[in-house]
């Protein structure tokens, strides 16, 4: 996918996001526009990102979570140099 999505576009599903209000609304909203295997990748790193964030190491990271080193490497990135 290219990188630079049309701001509109990008904003739009971000405000849509803020109006979810409950729980269900909001895995409703991503079960309808994410595949399976998408959901389950935002999920895991998202855990990845808990797991270093509470100074988890590596390789404990890889084996509750199945992530790879690589996925690690990338989460622990951009906790570190993103926004």
């Amino acid at each position: 996918m290219a990188k630079n999505v049309p701001k509109e576009r990008k904003i739009g599903m971000y405000k849509a996001i803020l109006e979810l209000e409950t729980l269900d609304e909001c895995c409703d909203f991503f079960e309808d526009i994410c595949a399976i295997t998408e959901l389950r990748s935002m999920e895991q790193r998202f855990e990845v990102a808990r797991m270093l964030y509470d100074d988890n190491v590596y390789t404990e990271i890889m084996q509750k979570t199945s992530a790879s080193s690589a996925t690690i490497s990338r989460v622990n990135r951009m906790l570190n140099y993103g926004t």
